[in-house]
């Protein structure tokens, strides 16, 4: 780059850092693109209703016992596509939509898949003319597929679940060759050498060119952004010319749509008619705006639908931009107009229509029948994998700021929990913590002995993440890029060269994760001889791994960036940060010689990226809106896999008062992960900081979390072996309460615990709504509410309205300690509360809080517990695991109870002991003292 040049990026780039720094301006939406200046979307939408171009040749249709396969044909242009349906074990179907014989090859996601599904045999159960049907594995579940307009209708017994093309939307735009310009055909990526590209598809160019020749539609170069779109000063150069695919989904029943995250939006999707689709694009947002589909950190594209019979799931497995619009027919009704339409027996049948639309790729669609929520998440996770199973220390409590100054800072803050009896995990390091921004290293001045710093705190079981981003400084003194660079492990430009960008070091290589070669070199530099300075108690935060490219188009890569095998940025970009992330957590687990769990942050993500660690909100603010905001942002991420989210405390932007930030502890102490973080530019806040009243205020909370950790290891756990979310929408537990389908500003954990922060600042009282039709305990004074109802509940700094549900055993540890890993041998407390039928139950999962020998060993205990009749039993859960602790119960708590005459134990084969117990009248509470019974033997508590 010549000089002038190199002068003129870094004032750009010192202009953009001093906009990035300033905390009193809000997001630049001028950055991001909409649908009209996306010009994919833009043809997309233009598409009319009803006007669709495809034709199914049933006589092509070829059934085998793995897949049924039919070409579809565009009777504008005459290019055949191939369509191939699969009936998938578990309840799901699959269809994929590929050009029949494109000019190369187009992109496929891998790595997402955690294997090839298993398929079901499909057979024909009738055909004729105009349409042929399906069944779909031998159950009751059919295809219908319709020759003229191509169509499918999904059903389930004679009730259709869903269509597809039913708008006569779908739309795939078929490579071609650039007519005015020869030389486009040499450059454009295929994946494999010009000589094979021109040996498989001479044929096809023959029949393309012929094809071209009878298209009704404008010639390509006419039409604005199909061989290169410019974005203010950006010009993607497009090389394979217009490459999207769109398709239209109609869910008749169907009101209520959640999911295709991140957006910092409400929980239940909106009508985008008349404004912007819903986009899916990784994206460095400055300072987000609430309330909009603007894109932001991290993709998902899968959407759930509920209503009182079903939920349902689609996913989209498409890695390029993608936008997603939705309408319905009941958009702009009151709950209260629906009501009456149904009562008079008039009204449509409610439907929402969702059309999704990508710039590149293939057309690849799961639905997930369900039939419950819990079904869907079974589903996603037998897909892409389930949650990671998080080491203990994780879902305590981090303390994190940009930055903390040296180690003599690191010592004070972490003595300052102490001296103040505040419980904590973790403590973090930012950008700053390195050599001049030269990640896997460390400012020799600031940390000039890392090691003896890691060692202090491992003395206390405490931990340290540091910030290792995937923006490489370019420095011929720099021992990683020099490695990326030999190894030929950075993206390209389009005309090869190394692909270079500005963010935090200033210039910046981007290593091609998308490289197995280039992920498990990365995975290696976190060995503790690789890493120097590392130990087995320091931990990884990967940021701007968008990736962030602060002098690129909406400040990211260009999409004309080339990857390994010639795959453009354009097809991959929504996996980028899912790749980081997974390399990182490799490495990990590699340091350790396999055995232990990691633990690795990440602000991009994608479908899949639960198996690798957690996720947080992004660069938040000290505003009431973002704390309300990070419930349904954190619910989105639940119902797609994403259980371990959290947003940061006191927001990161701006100074939070202490009343917000205390109600923001309040908040994350009863949300998945629970760190605080601030902005370079922000006062201090560790807890100790605002006056001795909140300081004891956030202790409080600080201690519930603590107090709670063995219910949220257990939900973690069951998260990981099952899919469904920690933390979750009301609906997923009550999926006939229409009462709990937008519901947003509480939520459930697990099935136990319903939660109700405050989120409105000098809030005197929240409405509450509590589902079922059971009882709720409040877990503070253990008033028992009758449940279905709405009620108001007054609140002072000091609330927290959450609630334990009749039925519901939860196990705590009350014992107070300075970390998680502390309290490993300390005794248990078991919360029953009771049904109105007198019954509950519970469970506990335990290990050793780090290791994979609960995989590898069956080291663990899963314990059962159970109350009826009077009797409390402990059972094994699942009689495989086998767990050497020391723990045991010291107290159960039973709600809802009659005042009993006698409280006696029985170990199993022993006789009858009787116990210690007191009984408050009041508020029908029954505390069993010292029962002493091992957590890991069979014994019954009798109360008569």
């Amino acid at each position: 780059m010549a000089t002038d040049d190199r002068s003129r990026f870094r004032m750009r780039f010192l202009l953009f850092s001093s906009l990035y720094l300033s905390v009193s301006l809000a997001v630049d939406r001028s950055n991001f693109k909409t649908c009209d200046q996306s010009s994919f979307c833009k043809r997309q939408r233009e598409l009319k209703l009803g006007s669709s171009v495809y034709r199914a040749l049933l006589d092509s249709l070829d059934v085998t016992e793995t897949r049924a396969s039919l070409q579809l044909m565009n009777e504008a242009n005459k290019i055949p596509l191939l369509l191939e349906v699969y009936s998938l074990k578990g309840n799901m179907t699959r269809f994929k939509i590929n050009e029949l014989n494109p000019l190369r090859p187009r992109y496929e996601v891998p790595d997402v898949l955690i294997e090839d599904p298993q398929t079901l045999q499909l057979t024909v159960t009738g055909k004729d003319e105009e349409s042929v049907e399906l069944s779909l594995g031998g159950n009751h579940h059919k295809l219908i597929i319709t020759a003229k307009p191509f169509r499918m209708d999904l059903l389930a017994g004679r009730d259709l679940v869903l269509s597809v093309n039913s708008r006569g939307l779908l739309m795939f735009e078929h490579l071609r060759k650039r007519k005015d310009s020869d030389s486009q055909k040499e450059t454009a990526s295929d994946g494999g050498s010009e000589k094979e590209e021109e040996e498989a598809h001479m044929e096809t160019e023959e029949k393309i060119d012929k094809a071209e020749e009878l298209e009704k539609d404008k010639d390509a170069e006419d039409e604005p952004g199909m061989w290169d779109e410019t974005f203010k000063t950006h010009t993607d150069s497009k090389p394979n010319g217009p490459t999207s695919v769109g398709l239209d989904f109609s869910l008749p029943g169907f009101e209520n749509v959640y999911g295709i995250p991140e957006h910092a939006d409400n929980l239940k999707l909106k009508n985008t008619e008349g404004g912007d689709p819903y986009r899916l694009y990784n994206l460095d947002v400055f300072q987000y705006e609430l309330y909009n589909p603007m894109a932001l950190y991290g993709s998902v594209p899968l959407m759930l639908a509920h209503n009182i019979h079903r939920t349902l799931g689609i996913f989209w497995l498409n890695a390029a931009e993608t936008w997603v619009d939705i309408s319905s027919n009941t958009a702009g009704k009151t709950l209260f107009g629906k009501m009456l339409d149904y009562m008079q027996g008039g009204g449509e049948t409610p439907q929402t229509d969702v059309r999704w639309m990508s710039e590149s790729g293939i057309i690849d669609v799961f639905v997930l029948l369900g039939p419950t929520a819990k079904d869907v998440f079974k589903q996603y996770g037998s897909l892409t994998g389930t949650q990671a199973f998080p080491p203990l220390f994780s879902i305590g409590y981090h303390q994190c700021r940009w930055n903390y100054n040296d180690e003599e800072d690191v010592r004070a803050v972490d003595a300052g929990f102490d001296e103040h009896d505040l419980p904590y995990d973790v403590i973090w390091l930012d950008i700053e913590h390195a050599d001049g921004k030269r990640y896997f290293t460390w400012d020799p001045n600031k940390f000039p002995t890392p090691k003896n710093m890691l060692q202090e705190l491992d003395t206390k079981r405490r931990k340290m993440v540091t910030i290792v981003d995937p923006h490489i400084k370019i420095d011929s003194g720099y021992r990683i890029h020099n490695e990326i660079r030999s190894k030929n492990f950075y993206v390209k430009t389009k005309d090869g060269s190394d692909y270079e960008g500005w963010c935090w070091p200033g210039s910046a290589g981007y290593p091609d994760f998308t490289n197995p070669e280039m992920r498990a070199w990365w995975s290696s530099m976190f060995s503790y001889d690789q890493y120097e300075g590392s130990m087995s108690n320091l931990f990884v935060w990967n940021d701007m791994n968008e990736p962030s490219v602060f002098n690129g188009p909406e400040v990211t890569m260009h999409k004309d960036a080339v990857h390994k095998d010639g795959w453009e940025h354009r097809d991959v970009h929504n996996l980028y940060g899912l790749y980081v992330q997974q390399a990182t957590a490799e490495g990990q687990i590699q340091r350790s010689g396999g055995n232990e769990r990691p633990f690795v942050l990440s602000r991009a993500f994608f479908a899949g990226s639960q198996r690798f660690g957690a996720i947080w909100t992004g660069d938040n603010a000290a505003e009431w809106d973002h704390l309300k905001i990070s419930i349904p942002m954190c619910l989105s991420l639940g119902l797609v896999g994403i259980s371990f989210c959290g947003a940061d405390i006191g927001g990161f932007f701006k100074n939070p008062s202490p009343e917000l930030l205390v109600r923001w502890y309040q908040m994350g102490a009863y949300q998945p992960f629970f760190r605080a973080h601030a902005h370079l530019d922000t006062t201090r806040r560790e807890p100790w900081l605002f006056g001795e009243e909140n300081k004891q205020l956030i202790r409080s909370a600080l201690r519930e979390r603590y107090a709670l950790l063995p219910y949220w290891y257990t939900m973690f756990y069951h998260a990981y072996r099952t899919g469904e979310p920690v933390m979750r929408p009301l609906w997923v537990d009550y999926p006939e309460d229409v009462s709990t389908f937008a519901i947003d500003d509480q939520f459930l954990l697990g099935s136990a615990i319903l939660a109700h922060p405050v989120s409105e600042q000098a809030a005197r009282g929240v409405q509450v709504y509590l589902p079922g039709k059971g009882v709720w305990y409040d877990v503070h004074t253990h008033q028992v509410h009758h449940a279905p109802q709405t009620m108001y509940v007054p609140v002072i700094m000091s609330s927290i309205p959450v609630y334990q549900r009749g039925g519901s055993i939860v196990p705590q540890k009350e014992r107070i300690r300075r970390s998680s890993e502390c309290t490993l041998s300390d005794p248990f407390t078991l919360y029953v509360a009771l049904s109105p039928e007198g019954l509950a139950e519970g469970d506990l999962y335990l290990d050793d809080g780090h290791s994979f020998n609960f995989e590898k060993k069956n080291e663990f205990l899963h314990r059962l517990f159970t109350f009826s009749g009077g009797v409390l039993t402990s059972s094994s859960a699942d009689p495989r695991g086998r767990f050497d602790t020391l723990a045991w119960v010291e107290r159960v708590v039973i709600l809802g109870s009659a005042k009993p005459a006698t409280v006696s134990v029985r170990l199993a084969g022993g006789e009858e002991t009787p116990l210690d117990f007191q009984y408050n009248a009041e508020t029908s509470v029954l505390t069993i003292r010292k029962p002493a019974v091992k957590l890991s033997s069979d014994w019954s508590i009798t109360v008569r």
